[in-house]
């Protein structure tokens, strides 16, 4: 697996996710929100498989 998302991405995923997960968590807004899930591991991994299929990438050049 290649990283393909950089830092700020990373890190927007992973705030996203814990957000959602605990919005569900608390009834806020229904049990789709563990679709955070999602985000949560594509942003702790560092990988996005969408990313791969459409060949992007927000890893810096010296990272990848």
């Amino acid at each position: 697996m290649k990283v393909n998302e950089g830092t700020l991405d990373r890190s927007l995923r992973v705030i996203a996710g814990l957000a959602l997960i605990a919005l569900a968590y608390f009834g806020t807004i229904g049990a789709w929100g563990y679709i955070g899930v999602v985000p949560l591991v594509t942003g702790a991994a560092g990988m996005c498989p969408l990313y791969s299929l459409l060949g992007i990438s927000t890893c810096p050049a010296s990272t990848r």
